[in-house]
């Protein structure tokens, strides 16, 4: 009885870390304003490696959800996956379980305008542009093309954080979801061949 009930608070208090703390994040996006609190899960994989039980990985997530622990999109399920597997018998741990969470996560997109406002200070200099001029590839282009889809992706990831994402890119019918056509359907004409 004493086992299983370690068993239980390690899968709850091991999952509920793996969500909340910062220190278990690879990539940091947190900003500082009001609109951090905003952003939202998209989705969320789970990969749980050592002596778990399944049953108590299901519970605990499912206090997560009800008492609102992570914040997901409005607009789509709550879409956690769990992979759950055993210890490796080659590597050597101090613990007897063992994680990785890959999220999708909409602060990114504070990344991305960062990379964008340093992209801009360097453009504004011409730095570090005759080596890419030496290249037919770029010989005309001016990486403007390619600012332009971040700052795409940039905005794409704000309109996930509202609860109509679904019909954002449907309000202007010359706003390109793919870089095959527009949101009405049609083939641009430049990219058909």
């Amino acid at each position: 009885m004493r086992r299983l009930l370690q068993v239980k608070l390690e899968a709850n208090v091991f999952l509920t870390r793996l969500y909340s703390q910062t220190k278990n994040v690879m990539a940091s996006s947190y900003a500082r304003n009001k609109e951090a609190s905003q952003a939202k899960y998209i989705s969320i994989l789970n990969i749980i490696q050592g002596e778990v039980d399944p049953t108590q990985v299901h519970e605990s997530l499912q206090r997560i959800r009800e008492r609102k622990l992570v914040n997901f999109i409005e607009w789509g399920p709550a879409s956690i996956q769990v992979a759950l597997s055993k210890k490796s018998p080659y590597v050597q741990t101090a613990h007897r379980v063992s994680g990785l969470m890959l999220a999708s996560h909409t602060s990114i997109r504070h990344l991305f305008s960062k990379c964008l406002s340093q992209y801009d200070k360097l453009r504004k200099k011409q730095a570090f542009l005759e080596n890419y001029r030496k290249f037919p590839m770029f010989a005309d282009n001016d990486l403007s093309e390619a600012r332009d889809i971040i700052e795409s992706l940039v905005d794409e990831y704000k309109a996930c954080e509202s609860p109509d994402y679904i019909k954002w890119g449907m309000e202007d019918p010359e706003q390109l979801l793919t870089g095959e056509g527009n949101a009405s359907g049609v083939v641009d004409p430049e990219l058909a061949f």
